[in-house]
């Protein structure tokens, strides 16, 4: 009896290794770009792969401007930006490339300093700490800002992102519109060259370097923040209200935006009482004219699972769902990718 059941054993054993050797092999989609969304995507990816196991999604999140050199030069299947693709890297591509847009978020301006007070800042006192023009916390316009409690002496560190960023772009975008200074000295773009600061690699890099040293101010994607449990600031926005940075803030932004039909938009400094004023969204960069047809078909098919499906996993990581009218208007131009 023993033996019977031990050479049972053996055939349900081999059996199972025969399904595992023939079974077939998973379909890869490479993709790379911006930090901002990592969170978000990484959430689909995983859920996607339930809908459909046959197909398997790599992405690397190397910055926004990796994203967008790595679509032009074909080596990814689709690229992510923070920032939309100017018409001189479109007209370099090979083929004409399509803005997807996925969700919104918000750019958040974290610290460090004893005690975690609450901070509030408008958009010039934020661009002249980040033009190295103040250099102390307890300085006057940051006070004047900050009334209800007693700042700090400390030296002031900044510390921005280092590589191509999307989440960048939507700082310097933000610095640009409220700085006159700022515009003309430094401009907005996924990579600029900063006046002062230490530069720190992703959203996770800057996180870190503002979480273990005293004193520091960066920028990151919300849900880096919150990850780490670091605190933000309210910023003053184009209504002259301070603005928590939050789901409902993002989502006013999103909603007051101007979107074309390339949907290559801003959404920072947009009107409306309760915009959280340095909101951003983030595309997916996919080829009009899908080169692999297999690969062409389970992109799309992805594209309209996340765009309907994957809106509703976003609120819960800090992200903004596209408004369905928004929603309706990306699924058509989906629907034009040829495979």
């Amino acid at each position: 009896m023993k033996l019977n059941l031990f050479a049972q054993k053996i055939f349900i054993g081999a059996a199972l290794f025969g399904v595992t050797i023939i079974a077939p092999a998973q379909m890869l989609i490479n993709g790379a770009g911006a930090t901002f969304p990592y969170p978000i995507y990484s959430k689909w990816f995983d859920e996607y792969a339930k809908v459909d196991p046959s197909v398997r999604f790599n992405y690397q999140s190397i910055g926004s401007g990796g994203g967008q050199q790595q679509i032009i030069a074909q080596t990814v299947d689709f690229g992510a930006s923070d920032g939309p693709m100017t018409d001189e890297k479109l007209a370099g591509a090979p083929g004409k490339i399509l803005h997807v847009p996925t969700v919104a978020g918000a750019v958040v301006v974290t610290y460090n300093l004893s005690g975690s007070p609450k901070l509030k800042l408008d958009g010039p006192t934020l661009a002249d700490i980040f033009l190295g023009k103040i250099t102390k916390w307890n300085d006057k316009r940051i006070a004047a800002l900050n009334t209800g409690g007693k700042l700090s002496n400390d030296d002031l560190v900044i510390v921005h992102r280092s590589d191509g960023s999307g989440t960048s772009y939507i700082f310097t975008d933000f610095l640009s519109s409220v700085s006159p200074e700022w515009q003309k000295k430094v401009g907005r773009n996924t990579s600029v060259k900063w006046p002062v600061g230490l530069g720190s690699k992703g959203n996770e890099g800057v996180a870190g370097q503002v979480k273990q040293l005293p004193g520091t101010i960066g920028y990151v994607e919300l849900a880096y923040a919150h990850q780490n449990k670091l605190p933000v600031a309210d910023i003053k926005n184009s209504a002259d209200k301070f603005i928590t940075p939050s789901l409902e803030s993002i989502t006013e932004a999103l909603t007051t935006a101007k979107i074309p039909g390339d949907f290559r938009f801003s959404m920072v400094n947009p009107p409306g009482d309760k915009a959280y004023p340095i909101s951003g969204a983030t595309w997916l960069l996919v080829y009009q004219q899908q080169k692999d047809a297999a690969k062409g078909k389970k992109l799309v098919e992805f594209l309209n699972w996340a765009l309907t499906k994957g809106e509703g996993m976003a609120a819960a990581l800090d992200y903004a769902p596209l408004p369905e009218s928004l929603q309706k208007r990306v699924l058509e131009q989906v629907n034009t990718i040829k495979y």
